[in-house]
Parts: C-alpha cells; sequence; structure tokens
C-alpha cells in the first residue's frame, strides 16, 4: 500500500485516521493520538464515525505500553467483510471476472470467451451478466459492491477511463465504459445506480497486483505482459505511474531494426509487437502450417513443448530483451517480471541473453528477472486494489461518510 501524506492536528479527518490503520501505522487509540495531534476526544469523534459506517471493527487487545502495567491498548482493524469489490481483465478473446473482497481475496471466479472486437456494448452488457451470476455464487447482494474495476488491453486515459487509440481494441476508442459497465451491473445484478468504476490498462493492473502482493518493499517495479500484444506496467513508490495521459509503458510500439517491413496493428511498420508478440509468432508459426492464431494458440504449443513455438519464442525473447536493456537502464527497476502467455522458460532465456548482454552493469546488478506469481489472476487481483485505494483514500473516505450521513 502507498503511503500517503496523512493530515495532522485538527484538520486530520476520520479518512486519514483509516489511512493510518490500513497502512498499519497507527493500530490503537493512543497511536493516532501521537501520529495527527488530535486530543483523545477528537480521535474517538472521528474513530466513531468510522466505525458506525461499519469500515473499522475492534481487534484483539495490543502489548501493554506502561512499565506500571494496566490493560492491553484495544487494537483497530479495517473491516474487510463490509463491502465486496468486482473486478474484470479483458484479452482479446477471452476474459476473466471475480468478485473480491476488500483485502484481494477472490471469492468467486468465471473465465469465458469473449471477443473484445464485438465491440463494447457487447462486450460490457456480458461482463454485468457475469457479475451478476458471480454475486449469487458468492453469496453477496448487489448492495455490497463498493466498486467496479476493469483492465483493459489498450492505453488508457486516467481521468475519463477511455481507452485511446487502441491497436487491438477496434470500436473502443474513446467509449465510455465507466458509464455502461455501470449500466450492465444495475441492468443485470439490480445493483445500485451510480457504482464507481475504475478502469486501467491490463499490464499496468498486473504490475500494481504483483507488486503490493509480492514485492511490497520494491521501490521501482516493472512488468512486461507479451500476449497477443506487448505492454509494460511500472509502479514506483508503490503507485502506478502512467506518464500525462496514460501512455506510458507501450513498450510494444517501439521501432526495432529487425522489423522494418512487419506490419504493426497499428498501421506503423517495424514495431516490436509486430515481431515478438504472441500474434506474430501465432502468425510465423501459421505460415508453416501450425494451427496458430493467437498468443493463447502459442501458449499451449509451448506448454506441449512444440520445438517449433520454442524456438520461435526464443527469438521473440531475444527481441524483448533488446529493448528491455534501455527500460532497465532508464528505472533501473528492482524486479523486472515477465508476464502473459510467452512468459515461459524459452522467452526468458531469450530476454535474458540479451537483456543482460546490452544493459551496463550497473543496471542490472541489484534486478531480479522473475515471472509471474499471480499468473492470469495477477490484473484481477490489481483492479480490486485499485478500487479499494480509490474509494478508501482519505479525501473520498471523508465524501463517502457525509454521503452516508455518519
Amino acid at each position: 500500500m502507498s503511503r500517503r501524506a496523512v493530515k495532522v492536528g485538527s484538520h486530520a479527518g476520520a479518512g486519514d485516521l483509516l489511512e493510518l490503520v490500513r497502512s498499519g501505522r497507527a493500530t490503537t487509540r493512543g497511536a493516532l493520538q501521537q501520529a495527527t495531534g488530535l486530543s483523545r476526544a477528537t480521535v474517538g469523534q472521528r474513530l466513531d464515525r468510522l466505525f458506525r459506517a461499519g469500515w473499522l471493527r475492534e481487534g484483539a487487545g495490543g502489548p501493554v505500553d506502561s512499565p506500571l502495567g494496566g490493560r492491553p491498548s484495544i487494537t483497530l482493524e479495517f473491516d474487510d467483510e463490509h463491502a465486496v469489490v468486482l473486478a474484470a481483465d479483458l484479452d482479446t478473446r477471452h476474459a476473466r471476472a471475480a468478485v473480491l473482497s476488500l483485502t484481494g481475496e477472490i471469492q468467486a471466479e468465471h473465465t469465458g470467451i469473449l471477443v473484445i472486437e464485438e465491440g463494447p456494448d457487447a462486450v460490457l452488457d456480458e461482463l454485468g451478466h457475469w457479475f451478476a451470476e458471480l454475486l449469487e455464487k458468492a453469496g453477496h447482494p448487489a448492495d455490497a459492491v463498493c466498486g467496479i474495476g476493469l483492465a483493459v488491453p489498450g492505453p488508457v486515459e486516467t481521468d475519463t477511463g477511455r481507452v485511446v487509440q487502441p491497436p487491438i481494441m477496434p470500436g473502443w476508442d474513446g467509449y465510455d465504459i465507466r458509464r455502461r459497465l455501470a449500466r450492465a451491473f444495475t441492468d443485470h445484478a439490480a445493483g445500485p445506480v451510480g457504482v464507481p468504476v475504475l478502469v486501467d490498462n491490463d499490464a499496468n493492473l498486473m504490475a500494481y497486483g504483483e507488486q503490493r502482493t509480492g514485492y511490497a518493499d520494491c521501490s521501482a517495479f516493472a512488468l512486461v505482459k507479451v500476449s497477443t500484444g506487448i505492454g509494460a506496467g511500472v509502479v514506483v513508490g508503490g503507485s502506478i505511474y502512467r506518464g500525462i495521459d496514460g501512455g506510458a509503458g507501450d513498450i510494444g510500439h517501439i521501432r526495432v531494426p529487425q522489423g522494418a517491413e512487419a506490419l504493426c496493428r497499428c498501421g506503423s511498420y517495424g514495431c516490436l509487437a509486430a515481431v515478438a508478440s504472441g500474434g506474430a509468432v501465432a502468425r510465423r508459426l501459421a505460415e508453416t502450417g501450425v494451427p496458430a492464431a493467437s498468443g493463447s494458440d502459442v501458449r499451449d504449443l509451448l506448454v506441449a513443448g512444440h520445438p517449433g513455438a520454442m524456438a520461435l519464442a526464443r527469438d521473440a525473447g531475444r527481441a524483448v530483451g533488446d529493448v528491455l536493456a534501455t527500460v532497465v537502464t532508464l528505472l533501473n527497476p528492482g524486479v523486472l517480471m515477465i508476464a502473459g502467455d510467452l512468459a515461459g522458460t524459452p522467452f526468458l532465456t531469450g530476454v535474458r541473453e540479451l537483456l543482460y548482454q546490452r544493459a551496463l552493469p550497473r543496471s542490472t546488478a541489484h534486478l531480479a528477472v522473475v515471472t509471474s506469481r499471480l499468473g492470469e489472476r495477477a490484473a484481477l487481483v490489481g483492479a480490486g486494489a485499485l478500487v479499494v485505494e480509490y474509494l478508501y483514500a482519505p479525501r473520498r473516505a471523508e465524501e463517502r461518510l457525509a454521503a452516508l450521513g455518519v
């Protein structure tokens, strides 16, 4: 969890106290007084609002701080049972959706065919149907949902949640995803109107989920997803780095010399994705008579040990590793994670071969090159975490408490 600045003195509100408890920086009334400078009575008033909202609960007694003894301090805990989050991860030909707890545990999950080229209206409506079934499976009413997170395989304008000129999402450019998905949830699950919907790039959310659950102490974390396309997500200081308009991490469209004659789906020649993505490998296999149409088909061939697929995956890894040498030199991450359909031994071998050959030793001396821990659930976990961090951030928490009348 990123550590936001917490207000001190009389300006510290209930949302600031909640942030201190959730981050573990202050988990007793006394510790909250010390951290904020608020009086005991004021801390009690702020906490009372959080208890009435159902966001906090009392835990077990903590250690006795005074050498004279006395009763142990009662610890305070974020109550992760008062609501749930819905999340979905869209790929080009299939999708995954889930109900998650506020601490990221998946309570119900569904994977199915969902072709992104069918357009946003049809795809988002179907997600609303999936959400309704998942809530029933998990045993939660629709009004338990506090927010929805969606991962998409394209660049996203953060302020609006709209994808911008997505090469592999025809018909989605500028579409109001937030409003349509919220309506689909209301229509199919009989959920409340206006549930918050957050949309982000899939590689961003994969990186966020992986960093938070497995590498929380890594201050510079990079993830590269290689599936039908290629994208990267970067987490710096516990927060997703998106650039000024959501375009950070779009490394699939960096030009590479070996791709001069390769036409990319973006309309340009020479993009890394046109040479080294799962889609590019699938096309090369198809040219040799091997049935493959997407990154997921290549993944299946790699699992089966297909020699042609393994050789092409290693070549693709070398091309990506060449580009990543520059990325690593620029970002100096502690962890570089390879994820997606091609993230197996042949591809990883190719990445390491070129990365360590081209990057300066100083840039890789403390770098761990690893594969995904969460696998296909990474974007779901990241989407859920994004929703929770947004809804329970101090300022937003204050607004929600006021709307609840507490």
